[in-house]
Order: structure tokens, then sequence, then C-alpha cells
């Protein structure tokens, strides 16, 4: 961790593997996780990825990269590679783990298909490495692989979730007893008490991205922000599970338009004109979420003011305190149990 900081709430094997003073992954959030989200992540306690499949080709995220560097003032920030189930060229895997490698990026959180292709040049680049899974069999599968730590989502979460939707406190558990590695638990995270739970159960850190969606540095438009934040944690609808890719979305128009396509057998084809990510970015610059599949966690519940990252995670860490002296005041000590 960097000297001149505070010291944490907590000393866990994530706080250590990032070198921050937070247990808290602002998880890579397509079109939105871009240098000036990620530095304020970082600037924050915790630790942020840029997507890098939020850019048009391998030379942009290099660029972003390095404004990157030049916002936090130092190299420790990471990127998001999502990839899909199926390689695709225009993917460009590859490409932008050699920018990665060069531009001594030294963490990656990888989500999607099995990562094996791309650990040896991680590896000699010595990049930390996080695979992101949705069920606990793939968090084995990835300890397997050798990676350096493993973040498992809940049925909570906004994405994609595993289609059997266990939930983040049964998924946390199996997670800590199960896995050796470092681990991190997402899925609906929202809040300090939630934090302290989290780590109660014996991961290692928590991964939270719809939490942050109403910070000042996402640069999502201040409209859908005020939705977010007058939304509950009924404003999300799983849709895809025809497709065996479930996703959870904020309900609006494409996702009712996409589960009664559903009902009546449509395919991939047919459903990609409304499933496509340029909708959700497009919602993201105008401020109008009536369409586009928008990925949101019924965590949005938490989401109750626009305000600048470092004041959410301020405020996480006052509930952290609050949690943890609750949590004292009702501890029996040994005389009183003799």
């Amino acid at each position: 961790m960097a000297e001149h900081a505070a010291p944490g709430p907590f000393r866990t094997r994530i706080t250590e593997l990032f070198g921050i003073r937070l247990p808290i992954l602002a998880a890579g959030l397509q079109w939105i996780s871009d240098a000036s989200y990620v530095s304020a992540a970082v600037r924050a306690g915790t630790m942020g990825f840029i997507t890098a499949r939020s850019f048009a080709s391998p030379d942009a995220v290099r660029d972003e990269i390095r404004r990157c560097r030049d916002l936090c003032g130092s190299d420790r920030f990471g990127v998001n590679l999502s990839m899909l189930p199926v390689p695709q060229p225009h993917e460009r895997m590859e490409e932008l783990v050699e920018v990665i490698a060069e531009e001594r990026v030294p963490f990656v959180e990888t989500a999607g298909r099995n990562p094996q292709l791309h650990l040896p040049l991680l590896r000699q680049a010595g990049v930390k490495h996080m695979h992101k899974v949705p069920t606990l069999r793939h968090a084995l599968s990835a300890q397997k692989l050798g990676v350096d730590a493993v973040c498992l989502v809940g049925a909570e979460a906004g994405g994609h979730p595993a289609a059997d939707l266990v939930g983040t406190l049964v998924q946390a558990t199996l997670l800590a007893r199960a896995i050796t590695i470092p681990t991190v638990i997402g899925g609906g995270i929202g809040t300090g008490e939630q934090i302290v739970a989290a780590l109660a159960l014996g991961v290692d850190g928590v991964a939270m991205g719809t939490r942050f969606l109403v910070a000042e540095e996402a640069w999502a438009h201040r409209a859908y922000k005020e939705r977010l934040v007058a939304a509950d944690e009924t404003a999300t609808a799983l849709v895809m599970q025809s497709l065996n890719n479930t996703s959870r979305a904020l309900a609006n128009e494409t996702t009712r338009t996409v589960a009664q396509m559903e009902r009546e057998g449509a395919g991939l084809a047919e459903l990609m004109p409304h499933i496509t990510g340029k909708l959700g970015r497009a919602a993201y610059a105008s401020g109008d979420a009536t369409h586009g599949l928008i990925s949101l966690g019924q965590a949005v519940t938490f989401a109750d003011r626009i305000e600048p990252f470092a004041a959410i995670t301020a405020r996480l860490e006052e509930e952290i305190a609050a949690a943890l002296a609750r949590l004292d005041a009702q501890r029996c000590d040994a005389a009183s149990l003799a």
C-alpha cells in the first residue's frame, strides 16, 4: 500500500494483493470504466479496471492506460478483459494482452471464457490476474489454472449471473470454504454492513459495480443516474435465459420486449437488434434508459445519491465502523459465558 495512505479498517489478502486501503474492487463496467472513473476508484483506496472492450482498438486502450497512469500518478490500476464464450476475431484479445504487458499494467480482471490462452504472457509480464466467474465450479477451475485471485458473483449481480441463480450469501460461503487463493464476492453488495458480512463469511474482499454507477466520475448522463437514485431492489429484470446467457438488466421496454420474444421462441439473430451493447452505450450518453439491455444489479437500491467516488467510499467506511461497533456491543465476553 502507499506509505502516505491512512490505514484501512481491514487487512486481507486482497488489500495486500492490490495494495489498497479498502477490500473493495470497482468491477469493470462496460462503457463506463474509463481512465477518469478508474483513477477515482484508485484514489479512493479501492481498485478499478479499465474495460478494454469499451474502446475501439488496442491502440485506443493503450492511450487510455497512459491517461489513467497520468491521472492516478502511479501504475496502480487494472484493466478488464471481458471475453465472449467463443473467441471472435473482433475481440483482438492477443493484441490487448500484449498492450497490457508492454504498458506494464500490474493488474488484470478477466471474465467470460477460460483465460488459459493468455496466462503465459501475463505471467511473463508479472501481471497479477483475477478471474471473475459465475459458479464455484468455475472458481475451482480458475484456481487450478494458477490465477492469483478469483471473484465469484451471485444472483443479485448485474450483467451475467449463472443460470441457476445462486444467491451471493451462499456463493460467498461456498467460495471461502473451497478456494485457497485470495477470494472476492460480488452481487448485490452496496453497503459497509455487507462488506463486514462478506469478510465474516471468509472471503477477502468484495466487488461492487452498480453501487458506483452514481459516482460523479462515471461519465453516464445525469438523468440516467437520477433514474438509478429513484430505483429500488425491484428495478431489474432477468432475460436471455433461453440463450443460456442469463442477464440481469434495468427493467425497461427492451427487457419486456426480449422476454416476450423469448417466450415466443426467438433466437439470437432475432434478439440481437435489441440486446446489442450499442443501445446500452446510447442510453448512458443520452440519459434515456427506455431502450437497451443495460446491466444493473439489485444493489441499485443502495445508490441513493450522486456524489464523488471518494464520498461513496467514505460512507462505506462509516457503515463498516458502525457495523463493527454493533457487533462488539452484541458480543459476550468470556466471563459472562462462564
